[in-house]
């Protein structure tokens, strides 16, 4: 009884970040909808160019749409960990699929392929309850050539890695650059095999790395020119069979069986693409192991943590989840980001902020590879009995339906099913982004066109996925499949005010009513509003006492005067300036020493902001630092004034007396 109540995973809410984000959502959204306001009384009722006015409105209608879509990934993130010494004995885990797809030898490396085996095939996992399977898609006889000098590898490989814990199993990785920490690592078995065999491990280590360099260049040469056949029979070869050899038979290498699949294909009929590719696999394993659950990886996406399998299992094996659990997501992360990662292949915002979101209001959305699936949520819905596997044909239609890209795995969470998302310290699957603008921009078209075809479909999370998932996820999904809209957006405010510029159209107001607009904002909120902030906080401690002040409404000749001309007029408003010529004197002495301090030190990149910042804030408060200069004109507080008033700068808080602040707002 005790066993069964053992955590095997916990989920704990970061509840700071979602009630800082929850905040954020409040003022963001009061900006976004101050800015809709303006533009559609002013295209309804101002004197504007209706149709770029128009255009104008329409794309910051659809920026307030996704954005809307967005806050619901910030309303409840949550992070999760895992117990894998609760898990239970290695002969009661249940089996697991490892499928990998590869289709062109041209464009994908053969080798490379092979890495993402032999690393798959060394999961920390019980070798009689793993089966690897490759999906050839290209057909090419250099593949089949490649994975069978894999497996002969993998008989030196594999042993050497468990032996003495490594757990980089990727070969190419171990013995790069990348894997130059793990060299340095020392088990205490190999520290021992080291003492007690004078170096033997050190030798081992030069053994086996030769070994994979025969191997590679073996491989390099079959493959070099290798293309895809695209009019072929299918052909399913089983590389390595451990259901002939047991686990405890001596002087046998125990590794998972491993199966080479190349379907059938045919220029006149559609194959559908990975999605066949998976389709394929789900039958042949079906016949072959028929594991429970399967791991999809892509063919250039390696385990670099061979425990991920375990990790997942004590979420599929949870008895709190384990019911209405469909699948596991990890994060894509890539071994190859670039410092300045000009492509943004790490993609922070989606594995550290939307994916995360996505697991506490309900489940993450699949990525597509390094995910864990229990196979039984293809076919059934939760809590369904099993009898319905029976005839999947009948209930469910063609097996082509099964897994179809992000539409079926987004019909899963619709149908009832949850999903997890696990992003542990050391990342459990490596790949390889995209290096050139050409790749980076193909594989974001792919993603757009398909998830922009879903949300157009009468499968839209708006509709169909509103009625059945709750209003947050429907949120999230809508924000993945509508983000492509984001394109009509950039193009109206890209083109609509450059053609009104060529055309000499007035769009809106002139700069300079814009920048005074931004001006006196500013000193507004340092002068006035601050003023009111504390007059409030005061009143309520009953140091002051409520009492209403009336503006000049007066109209002096000379004042009106300055206000035409555009000049300020800080007659009368010594005290409200006290605050802004502190803080414009506290900006003259950081910007001048920090600007020093730059052009010493040469780390303008990593300064830019903070000089930004200060230099717009001075030039904003130019009309105060044109009153600091000595030239006869009042209201201004010089220096000396600004000493003496300071401790009682918040007299006029509980004062009677009316100031003439009518004069801040020309």
């Amino acid at each position: 009884m005790a066993a069964a109540t053992v955590s095997l995973s916990t989920c704990s809410v970061q509840q700071p970040r979602a009630i800082a984000q929850r905040l954020h959502m409040l003022f963001h959204l009061t900006a976004v909808l101050a800015i809709l306001y303006y533009r559609f009384t002013n295209l309804i009722y101002g004197d504007v160019p209706t149709l770029p006015w128009g255009f104008i409105t329409l794309s910051e209608l659809i920026f307030s749409f996704i954005w809307f879509l967005t806050q619901a990934f910030r309303w409840r993130p949550v992070v999760r960990t895992v117990s894998l010494h609760n898990l239970p004995d290695d002969d009661e885990l249940p089996r697991v699929d490892v499928f990998i797809c590869t289709a062109d030898p041209s464009k994908e490396p053969t080798v490379e392929v092979m890495n993402t085996v032999l690393s798959a095939m060394g999961l920390d996992y019980p070798s009689d309850k793993v089966a690897v399977y490759l999906s050839d898609d290209g057909g090419a006889p250099s593949t089949l050539y490649a994975i069978e000098e894999a497996c002969c590898f993998a008989k030196g490989w594999l042993p050497f890695c468990r032996k003495y814990g490594i757990k980089n199993r990727c070969p190419e990785m171990f013995f790069s650059t990348y894997g130059h920490d793990e060299l340095l690592f020392r088990s205490q078995e190999f520290e021992v095999d080291e003492e007690n065999m004078k170096g033997w491990p050190e030798f081992r280590i030069l053994y086996v790395q030769l070994a994979y360099e025969r191997f590679k260049e073996n491989v390099e040469q079959r493959t070099n020119g290798a293309s895809a056949v695209n009019d072929r029979e299918p052909h399913i070869v089983i590389i390595h069979d451990n259901r002939k050899s047991g686990r405890n038979e001596e002087n046998q290498v125990q590794m998972p069986l491993l199966v080479y699949v190349s379907r059938e294909k045919r220029p006149s009929l559609p194959h559908r693409f990975k999605a066949g590719a998976l389709n394929t696999l789900l039958r042949v394993s079906g016949v072959l192991s028929n594991a429970p659950y399967m791991l999809v990886l892509d063919c250039d996406m390696y385990c670099n943590e061979p425990t991920s399998v375990k990790q997942a299992m004590c979420f599929h094996l949870d008895p709190k989840l384990s019911s209405s659990l469909a699948f596991v997501q990890y994060p894509q992360i890539f071994y190859n980001v670039s410092q300045k990662d000009i492509y943004d292949g790490q993609a922070r915002s989606a594995y550290k902020t939307k994916y995360q979101g996505m697991d506490g209001i309900g489940g993450t959305i699949c990525s597509g590879t390094g995910y864990y699936l229990k196979k039984k949520a293809l076919y059934t819905c939760p809590n369904q009995q099993d009898e319905h596997l029976l005839h999947p044909e009948e209930r469910f239609g063609g097996s082509r339906k099964f897994i179809d890209s992000l539409k079926s795995r987004y019909l899963l969470h619709t149908r009832g099913w949850k999903s997890v998302y696990l992003y542990p310290n050391r990342p459990c699957f490596l790949g390889c982004t995209t290096i050139d603008m050409k790749d980076a921009m193909v594989q974001l078209m792919k993603w757009s066109s398909g998830l922009l075809q879903v949300g157009l479909s009468r499968f839209n999370p708006l509709v169909y996925g509103a009625s059945r998932m709750s209003i947050l996820q429907t949120m999230c999904y809508a924000y993945f499949m509508y983000t492509p809209l984001l394109a009509i957006a950039f193009l109206l405010y890209g083109t609509i005010p450059q053609f009104c510029l060529l055309k000499g159209v007035a769009f809106g107001d002139t700069i300079v009513t814009w920048w005074n607009e931004q001006r006196i904002f500013f000193i507004k909120c340092i002068s006035a509003l601050l003023f009111g902030c504390a007059d409030v906080m005061m009143k309520s401690l009953g140091v002051a006492k409520a009492n209403f002040r009336l503006t000049n409404k007066v109209v002096d000749k000379e004042k009106m005067e300055k206000y035409e001309n555009g000049k300020f007029d800080f007659e009368g408003a010594k005290m409200f300036m006290i605050p802004m010529t502190f803080m414009v004197l506290f900006n003259v002495v950081c910007f001048l020493g920090g600007v020093k301090r730059v052009i010493h030190n040469g780390n303008l990149e990593e300064m830019f902001g903070q000089v930004f910042m200060s230099w717009i804030t001075l030039i904003y408060s130019y009309p105060i630092l044109k009153g600091l200069v000595p030239s006869g004109s009042k209201g201004f507080p010089s220096i000396q004034e600004f000493k003496v008033l300071l401790p009682y700068d918040c007299s006029i808080l509980d004062s009677g007396d009316s100031y003439d602040c009518s004069t801040l707002d020309s």
